[in-house]
Parts: C-alpha cells; structure tokens; sequence
C-alpha cells in the first residue's frame, strides 16, 4: 500500500508539472509544494488509503476516525513532546559524533524559499499529518497488527515510513540512512499513541504539529540567523 501511495502521487505531481508547463505556467518552488502537498500527500497516500478500505469493505471506523476526547489530545500533547524530545536527543548525540547527515529537500527548498514554510506550517497539521497517519498508521500499522503483537508492528510501520523518505533527502547513502534512522524515533511515537488510543486523529494532530514546529524552528532561524538552523532532523 505505501508502494502504491508513493507511486500514485508522484505520478500525479509528475503529470501536474508537465501539463503546467506545456500550458506556460511557470513552476515555482511554492507551486511545486502546493502540488506536492494536494496529490502526494492528500491524493496519493490520504487517497489511496481511502481507496483500499472502500475495496474492503471498511468504514472509517476501522481505522478510528473520531472526534478526540479530553484524554486522546493528552496523547497527542504527551507524544509531541516525546517525538520532539527523541529528536533532539538523536540529532545532538547525532552532531556530537560528527556523523554525516543528509539534508531534507523541504527544508532546503525552505531555506532558499522561505514563503514556502509559511504554507508547509499549517499544510502540516491539515494534509501531511493526516495524509501520512492515514496510511502509515491506519492501514499499514493496523493490517501488521492484525497479525502481530504492537511490539512487532508498531516498528515495522515506523520503518516502513521512514524509508519512503530516502529519495526526498540530499545526501550520501550512507548519510540519507543515518538520517532516516533518527526520523524512525518519532514514528514509533506516531504508532505507539495510535495504539493506545485507537483513534487515527491522535497520531494525526501529533504528527502534524511535531512537523509544523520544525517549520516554524526552519523559517524563525532563517529570518534570523540567514542560516540553516541545526540540531533536528527529518521531517
């Protein structure tokens, strides 16, 4: 399913981009993740998972869509802050070694394109959260679960969606896995609260504001330092 995702929405970019340019419209950087945003995310993951419960017969309530309770949104507070205090940790042990890294080409997209982030902060907790969790925690992580214990799943999902980001970080191979490593840590954030709660919407929101603020920590550092700012990796 994550294959098919992946593949049905840069399709759908790709084709977007072509048609655009054939009809003189120039691609920017801000179209670009505009596109990117609506059918890589919301069509070619959001989509396709909505695709395979209609082909199975499921209802949303399968994969938990409901509106969260005062106790879902503690989870959603309590895992940001433990995706984004993994994340610190395993970039600053990550820094204090001196391994290479790979840099994320959103984030370098931002750094050259600043307005871009002012789009990403808000498009994170509206399509990217929900889009991926859909997916990722929603259908792959809960077909793993019909099968195995959380143990076995939970990991699984998390590996599974840190490796589709190889191609969309800049780097050596080496430096992309190292990367890649570091994002699996607040994944198994993601999976762990989707387990506990069992509502979909939790892992969503926590996504979805753990990659706004690393928007928002790109765009304040680079109105302010002119740099790229450093400790936190993947998105």
């Amino acid at each position: 399913m994550a294959g098919v995702g992946i593949g049905l929405g840069s399709l759908l970019v790709v084709a977007a981009v072509v048609s655009l340019s054939l009809a003189g419209v120039e691609i920017t950087p801000l179209v670009a993740i505009v596109l990117s945003l609506v059918l890589a995310t919301g069509v070619g993951f959001g989509g396709v998972a909505a695709a395979y419960l209609r082909f199975c017969g499921y209802d949303w309530s399968w994969v938990g869509v409901r509106v969260p309770t005062f106790r879902d949104l503690v989870f959603v507070a309590v895992g940001f802050i433990g995706a984004f205090g993994l994340a610190i940790s395993a970039s600053y042990v990550v820094t204090t070694l001196g391994v290479q890294t790979a840099q994320n080409q959103a984030a370098q997209t931002g750094f050259e394109n600043p307005e871009v982030l002012l789009l990403l902060i808000p498009a994170a907790i509206l399509v990217i959260g929900p889009g991926e969790e859909l997916l990722f925690r929603g259908v792959v992580q809960r077909r793993l679960r019909e099968s195995f214990s959380p143990f076995v799943a939970i990991p699984f999902a998390s590996l599974i969606f840190a490796a589709i980001h190889y191609t969309s970080l800049i780097g050596a191979p080496s430096a992309r896995l190292v990367t890649i490593s570091v994002l699996v840590l607040p994944t198994l954030v993601f999976g762990t609260v989707y387990e506990l709660t069992d509502n979909i919407v939790v892992p969503a929101l926590t996504h979805g504001f753990y990659n706004a603020t690393l928007f928002s920590i790109l765009y304040l550092g680079i109105k302010l330092s002119g740099s790229m700012p450093q400790g936190v990796l993947g998105f």
